[in-house]
This record gives structure tokens, C-alpha cells and sequence, in this order.
């Protein structure tokens, strides 16, 4: 089992082992779940779950070497141009890096959207943010974005970044650029990237204080994906 987020800490670590009687369905690793950490049992409505980086719908069978993946709401890539370029990295992201060399003479805008750290949140000064992931599973979500968003909109190209580990107050914690022929297009890409992103992919925040940190809210998952308590129901 690998926890993320405030599940982690509820679980006492990010990877437990369970023991399930064969032809075990999802249910039933997350029945047990809930037995041995009943405080799992307040975030279950909202928690998502995969098995081997796929999200995973209740009735999914279980079979021995099976990664499940407990994910509660979230907050490498191609340099070839031709290509979106998707990335989650521990370093400094740097839109002038990216940008420039993606560029082509059929792009007639640009949009840019890049999600800086603030040194407020919640009425308190932050001091920084962490963030981590499911990093494969994140990895292969943002990919599948970035594809799914050339189809959806008449857009050229999608750069797509987040960081991960320790964030300073004014660096990036996501970069999205769209490139397209016209703005309209653009624009509407990069809104429904973020918001998407936002929402889908495995990727968590914790936001550090003066007097002590906590894991950010994160947006409700889609219907359409499975969530813990959806699977204990069954």
C-alpha cells in the first residue's frame, strides 16, 4: 500500500504491507485499511485509489505484487518541440528555459500560466511549501493531460511543469504554456489544464508556518473516478 498526503501520516508512513486471502478485490485491501487506521475512515468519500498507477474502481481484483495507491484530493519530459514537454522536477523551474525553444513561426500566442508561491496563505506568512506525488502515476496523468488538451483545442503545442520537494516564497510550483495560432484557443487550454491538474493529478502540498505546517485542501476528485469509501460501500 503507498499513502500520500495526510494519509501518510494517518497510515504512520508512506508504504504499508497488507495481507489479503486470494481473489481479494480493492474493497477489501481498503476494508482493512480502514480496520487498522480507523482515522482513514474521515477522509475515504474523498480519497481516490489505483492499483499499479491506474486509478481502479472498487470491484477491481487484487493480485499478489499489486500496488494500491491511497490518494486524497490534489493540489521528465520531451525537449523536442514537435512533442508536449512534460516534467515534474526538484529544481528551480524556469519559464525562459522552456519557452524560447519551443516556439514556432505558425504560434501566433503564447498564453503562459505560472503558479508562484505567495507569502500568505490562510492569514498566516508562509514560510515555504513541500509538494510530493505519486511521481509515476503523476507523471503519466500530466502526459495524458497535455495529449488530451491538443485534442480538445485548436493548440499547437503544451508545455506542462510542476515542482516537487521544498518551494521558496516567488518560485513556480506549476508552469503551463500553451502555443497555438490564435489566443481564444489558448487561453481556453491552459484554464482547463490547470483546473484539471488541480484535480486529477496525484500531486499534494504541504504549507509550512511559523508555528507548525498542514496539508493543503486539495479539490474534490471527479465523479468518474473511484474513491476509498465508494469501495468499503460495496
Amino acid at each position: 500500500m503507498h499513502f500520500f498526503g495526510m494519509l501518510k501520516d494517518i497510515a504512520g508512513g508512506g508504504e504499508q504491507s497488507l495481507t489479503l486471502a486470494e481473489g481479494a478485490r480493492l474493497a477489501d485491501a481498503l476494508a482493512q485499511c480502514e480496520t487498522r487506521w480507523p482515522k482513514l475512515g474521515d477522509y475515504m468519500s474523498a480519497t481516490a485509489t489505483a492499483i499499479n498507477q491506474e486509478f481502479a474502481a472498487p470491484e477491481s481484483r487484487l493480485r499478489d505484487g499489486d500496488e494500491i495507491a491511497l490518494m486524497p484530493p490534489v493540489s521528465g519530459g520531451n525537449d523536442d518541440s514537435d512533442d508536449p514537454f512534460v516534467r515534474l522536477q526538484r529544481e528551480r523551474i524556469v519559464p525562459h528555459d522552456i519557452v524560447p525553444r519551443m516556439e514556432r513561426p505558425e504560434d501566433g500566442a503564447v498564453v503562459i500560466f505560472d503558479g508562484m508561491v505567495r507569502k500568505q496563505s490562510r492569514g498566516r506568512e508562509t514560510k515555504y511549501l513541500e509538494y510530493e506525488a505519486h511521481e509515476p502515476m503523476a507523471l503519466k496523468q500530466m502526459q495524458r493531460l497535455a495529449e488530451e488538451a491538443r485534442q480538445r483545442f485548436a493548440i499547437r503545442n503544451v508545455a506542462l511543469v510542476h515542482r516537487l520537494g521544498k518551494v521558496e516564497i516567488g518560485e513556480s510550483s506549476v508552469l503551463i504554456v500553451v502555443f497555438s495560432a490564435h489566443r481564444a484557443a489558448a487561453y481556453d487550454a491552459s484554464r482547463w489544464l490547470i483546473d484539471t491538474l488541480k484535480q486529477t493529478v496525484p500531486i499534494w502540498k504541504k504549507e509550512f508556518f511559523a508555528d507548525g505546517a498542514v496539508w493543503a485542501p486539495g479539490e474534490p476528485f471527479p465523479a468518474a473516478i473511484p474513491t476509498a469509501r465508494k469501495a468499503v460501500k460495496q
